[in-house]
């Protein structure tokens, strides 16, 4: 099969997000799929099958340790692959995905996501949050992701999370924290070590809560967000009622084959 790595969020080599791309005939097991996603060792690789309809087509998500549901950078990283390499031209994707069905559009270099919204909705303070990032957090917010909010972007730009003590919380897949930005509207860094993620560098998914949060705290339906990992990346972001657009830029890293 043809194989694509694709830098999501950027349009710089080696910052953003790298996300593999298969483009598969039909479908493979999932214990093979699993098995490519784990070799390929990033933090997911997307499977994509040309659908029925014309620019239709099916997506799965698998990071090293498992399949996920809902997964920003890889579909960016799909939607490049696909505009660009497999149907030459197409400005408009539908993806049928775990997550419903995901749109997306070329708009000359950006690809903007139609994502739904997951608005984090506040806990209780776990005990060992701040054991778990280092620092204590303002507020903590829960949906699919344990979601922190802290007081300025240098903390989230400086955080030194215990991943051992991450692994012992009971609630959320992984950990956002988030902080007003000085020279972006919001800033975030993202940690999914109980799918073998310590660090996603550009995480689209996780600015399905992000984007909800940040419109209310500060008003706006449009911004732009970065997230603060080592290679960043650079999202723009739209609220649209129960729907976020989430609009990024892509690099082509590598093409070439998967033989099984």
């Amino acid at each position: 099969m043809k194989y694509y790595v694709a830098d999501a969020f950027t349009d710089e080599l080696f910052k953003g997000n790298p996300a593999g791309v298969c483009v598969l005939n039909e479908w493979l097991h999932d214990d093979v799929m699993q098995k490519i996603a784990a070799e390929n060792n990033l933090s997911e690789t997307a499977f994509v099958v040309k659908g029925e309809g014309k620019n239709e087509y099916e997506l799965r998500w698998f990071t090293p340790k498992a399949e996920i549901d809902l997964c920003g950078h890889a579909t960016l990283g799909t939607s490049y692959v696909v505009s660009n390499y497999v149907d030459v031209g197409t400005d408009k994707m539908i993806f049928h995905t775990a997550s419903g069905i995901l749109e997306v559009n070329r708009k000359d270099d950006l690809y903007e996501m139609d994502f739904p919204t997951r608005e984090p909705e506040k806990i209780e303070m776990p005990k060992i949050i701040s054991d778990v990032i280092g620092i204590e957090p303002t507020e903590v917010y829960l949906s699919r992701d344990l979601f922190v909010v802290v007081e300025t972007e240098e903390q989230v730009k400086n955080l030194a999370p215990n991943f051992s003590k991450m692994l012992e919380l009971k609630d959320g897949l992984g950990v956002i924290v988030t902080a007003k930005g000085s020279e972006v509207d919001f800033v975030s860094r993202c940690f999914y070590p109980k799918v073998g993620v310590n660090e996603d560098p550009v995480t689209g998914s996780a600015h399905s809560n992000l984007i909800p949060f940040w419109s209310k705290r500060l008003n706006k339906d449009k911004m732009i967000a970065k997230q603060l990992s080592k290679r960043g990346g650079t999202l723009y972001c739209e609220l649209c009622g129960d729907r976020v657009k989430i609009s990024g830029r892509a690099a082509l890293y590598m093409m070439g084959n998967i033989n099984i």
